[in-house]
């Protein structure tokens, strides 16, 4: 049954409804039961719609075709005059699942380097933080990404929460916004040594955590009281400690009450003058006003592993949100790799390249993970 279903996954990353469609039509009728079972379970665990309830205009990668498409690209619900922007949008950030294979060719010859954001790119984004999950056929993705080529997920949650959600060893973690990095064991002389810290695994692994904001712990654990304190009679609000930085999410919290919430947080945020409030998907987040985003996490995680200065790499950035901006710069400075943006609507970003959704996401990590294991051979 896994070997099936990993079998499927590979499937349906490079075909279209139709010719999943008529996979089932040509099997047993136990392989049918099952796979259909399997693409539900798959499908629910992305948390996106059923493959067979859309399969007259749902399209999982498109192939390597000047036309291929993003799911749900031609849904009927969507105005056209949206889709058609989405269209003209996507001729600027082409999908990186139709252009995969060019992507592949420049890459030739080149140490592969992949980055990961972690909410919106490997789970969907859902109304309660602490609920959102890894799939294990996206698990299952990047830890055979990580063992063809280096990899780190780099998240504005904190070190610990974003191993928790992925709980794969194979790859190197960068929380708080690239302020608490997990990486290999060779503290760096270009940085404060004070910020390095060398230390072991549950298997006795040694590593190396970078933590360039510790001087700011003390105010953070105030200001989350105060927050707390400030904002428990907001229905919805939820703050979450992200050990450097701290995040206020409001999705659930009704409209009239968000210009009160924001008031509040402003009102703690004016006694720590040290820190600057940014924005993200119906997130506010307190950070430590020092010259350190996703993009210095990126770059210090080349220095660590050895590629700082290196002509022959190849980094790829995949991210949803404006903090990944950050890290897309820096490739598009260096001249070196790609960057790609996970989005559904048209927006201003330093990509290059464009997924969709996770569900595109885990088909390009599917093909690339492919695409490591034939070209080694």
């Amino acid at each position: 049954n896994s070997l099936y279903l990993s079998e499927l996954i590979s499937f349906i990353s490079s075909s279209s409804a139709t010719e999943c469609a008529q996979r089932l039509r040509f099997s047993k009728r136990s392989e049918r039961s099952m796979a259909r079972g399997n693409f539900s379970k798959l499908y629910q665990a992305l948390g996106f719609q059923s493959l067979f309830a859309n399969t007259h205009h749902f399209k999982i990668n498109g192939g390597d075709d000047a036309t291929a498409s993003h799911p749900s690209h031609h849904n009927t619900d969507e105005p056209n005059a949206a889709v058609a922007s989405y269209d003209s949008w996507l001729n600027e950030y082409p999908s990186a699942l139709s252009s995969f294979k060019g992507m592949m060719s420049a890459a030739k010859g080149k140490r592969i380097i992949v980055f990961l954001d972690y909410d919106g790119t490997l789970s969907p984004i859902v109304n309660d933080p602490d609920s959102a999950f890894m799939s294990d056929p996206m698990r299952s993705a990047v830890r055979e990404v990580a063992r063809h080529f280096p990899t780190a997920i780099i998240s504005g949650r904190s070190r610990d929460k974003v191993y928790e959600f992925v709980k794969l060893d194979e790859v190197y973690y960068a929380g708080s916004h690239g302020m608490d990095i997990m990486g290999p064991p060779r503290p760096l002389k270009s940085y404060d040594g004070k910020y390095q810290i060398r230390a072991l695994d549950k298997k006795g692994n040694e590593y190396v955590i970078f933590q360039p904001a510790q001087e700011f712990l003390p105010a953070i654990k105030e200001m989350l009281i105060e927050l707390e304190e400030k904002t428990c009679t907001i229905q919805g609000v939820m703050i979450e400690d992200n050990r450097f930085c701290i995040s206020v999410h409001y999705r659930q919290v009704q409209d009239e009450d968000c210009s009160i919430l924001e008031e509040k947080v402003q009102s703690v945020l004016m006694k720590y003058p040290r820190f600057h409030l940014t924005r993200g998907k119906m997130v506010m987040e307190i950070r430590p006003s020092i010259k350190w985003n996703k993009g210095h996490a990126l770059e210090y995680l080349l220095d660590n592993l050895g590629f700082v200065n290196s002509n022959d790499i190849f980094p790829v950035y995949i991210g949803d949100d404006k903090t990944d901006e950050d890290a897309f710069k820096v490739l598009q400075s260096r001249g070196q790799g790609y960057p790609i943006i996970v989005s559904s609507i048209e927006r201003d970003t330093m990509a290059s390249y464009s997924l969709r959704d996770p569900s595109e996401v885990l088909s390009f990590l599917i093909r690339l993970a492919t695409w490591g294991e034939t070209s080694s051979q």
